[in-house]
């Protein structure tokens, strides 16, 4: 008779943590009910052999823009969760209604609209939105991201003068109206400037990883102190910067084959527009995480998916190798995906392998903690106890549409950062 159960056997596990002494893994009804050195199979249990694989925690990636059929593409490769870092209403809606409802889509949780300047960034991609100019609109702004159910706060730091921008006064003000409700406060910064200014104001969480500049000691330091956390979106950064990190993610045929035509053809078309000669080396953004990584300071794997270059789930794996590039090991790669970004927004049953713990789950025929890119040779998938059917995606017109607009209107930014950055 059928338990219901789930059994993993002869595995490697991966906590999120560390490397564990457990070969075998139980979960039933969502959750993980026993986690053991010796089998734990009971009879009636579906018994999965890991054949020597690794179990490690559903994937969280820590920087997402949503559109439509994110969250599926998302745990096609083993994210099992999404951080929307700004989105609009109507599509964090949809998002959470589906993620809800459905086994075989991601989590979401959401900033909703982010705190921004009139015409400021992201203006060019999601406007018209809701802005603020003063340190005494910042309570109501705020007020209205929870009551429209926001998860926690984005603000934009403009500094380095690519666009209109809040001033310190509106971002502390912000930043101390989200932590009286309990929210997170997460900033977008463009310049090693806008790293200071936020981090000056208290935020929880830094928003990519600045290439206009070196980062001084003292502020990595300052930052390492407060426990502020960098979610750098290298992914990202390569390709805006003119590397063909998008075509490196199509190029692996352990995510290629899953990604479909449409998302190859869109990974490998290369860089929106040539990189102007003041357009910054992408090796200053790994320089910088290289600093922050030596300084102790938290980093979170983020791929800003869609941006071009990029697929939702696909490209945090190149995210966990760029990661790795940058001096971190292995298991702390892994913990940027898994722990350490649960811990950061409060995700308390998520983000690690333990009894009571969703049973947010992936095997691996290779053993990442050596060779990080075996992440991607995921045998199985399980969101909630519920194994994933992995196959490519096709996208429906509408949502190439959708997404064929969001392109168009991210060139723009990225045509805007390029014509404004000088390198200092």
């Amino acid at each position: 008779m059928s338990t219901g159960a789930t059994t993993i056997v002869n595995a490697r596990v991966f906590d999120g943590a560390r490397s564990t002494d457990w070969t075998s893994v139980r979960f039933a009804g969502g959750l993980i009910t026993e986690c053991s050195a010796g089998s734990v199979a009971r009879e009636g249990d579906e018994v999965v052999d890991a054949g020597g694989g690794t179990v490690f925690p559903g994937l969280i990636d820590a920087h997402v823009h949503l559109v439509p059929g994110a969250i599926a593409q998302s745990l096609t490769f083993g994210v099992t969760t999404v951080l929307d870092m700004f989105s609009k209403p109507d599509q964090v809606a949809e998002a959470k209604e589906q993620a809800g409802s459905r086994p075989d889509v991601a989590d979401v949780r959401s900033s909703g609209i982010g705190a921004t300047a009139p015409d400021g960034h992201p203006s060019m991609i999601y406007a018209p939105f809701p802005t603020l100019t003063a340190p005494d609109q910042a309570d109501q702004f705020v007020a209205d991201r929870v009551a429209a159910g926001s998860d926690y706060l984005k603000i934009i730091s403009g500094v380095g003068g690519r666009w209109p921008s809040l001033d310190r006064a509106t971002i502390g003000a912000l930043v101390t109206a989200a932590h009286e409700r309990g929210l997170v406060v997460v900033a977008h910064v463009s310049s090693t400037a806008g790293v200071e200014e936020v981090v000056s104001a208290g935020v929880d969480v830094v928003a990519h990883v600045p290439v206009n500049g070196e980062l001084g000691e003292a502020l990595v330091e300052r930052m390492a102190e407060a426990g502020i956390a960098v979610g750098p979106t290298l992914a990202t950064m390569e390709n805006t910067l003119g590397e063909p990190g998008g075509a490196a993610v199509a190029g692996d045929p352990r995510l290629a084959t899953l990604l479909g035509d449409a998302w190859v053809r869109r990974l490998t078309a290369g860089p929106q527009g040539s990189p102007s000669r003041r357009t910054p080396p992408y090796s200053r953004a790994e320089a910088n995480v290289r600093k922050l990584a030596a300084a102790g300071v938290t980093l979170l794997a983020g791929t800003d998916a869609p941006t071009p270059g990029t697929a939702f789930g696909a490209s945090l794996h190149r995210e966990l190798e760029l990661l790795v590039r940058c001096g971190l090991t292995p298991t702390r790669a892994l913990a940027a995906a898994t722990t350490e970004p649960a811990r950061i927004f409060g995700l308390t049953d998520r983000g690690q392998i333990a009894a009571g713990q969703r049973a947010d789950l992936i095997l691996t025929s290779g053993d990442p903690l050596t060779d990080i890119t075996d992440t991607r040779a995921i045998k199985r998938i399980w969101r909630t106890g519920t194994p994933c059917d992995r196959h490519p995606l096709t996208a429906s017109a509408a949502e190439t549409a959708q997404l064929n607009a969001f392109d168009a209107q991210v060139a723009k930014a990225i045509a805007a950062v390029r014509h404004r950055t000088r390198p200092t």
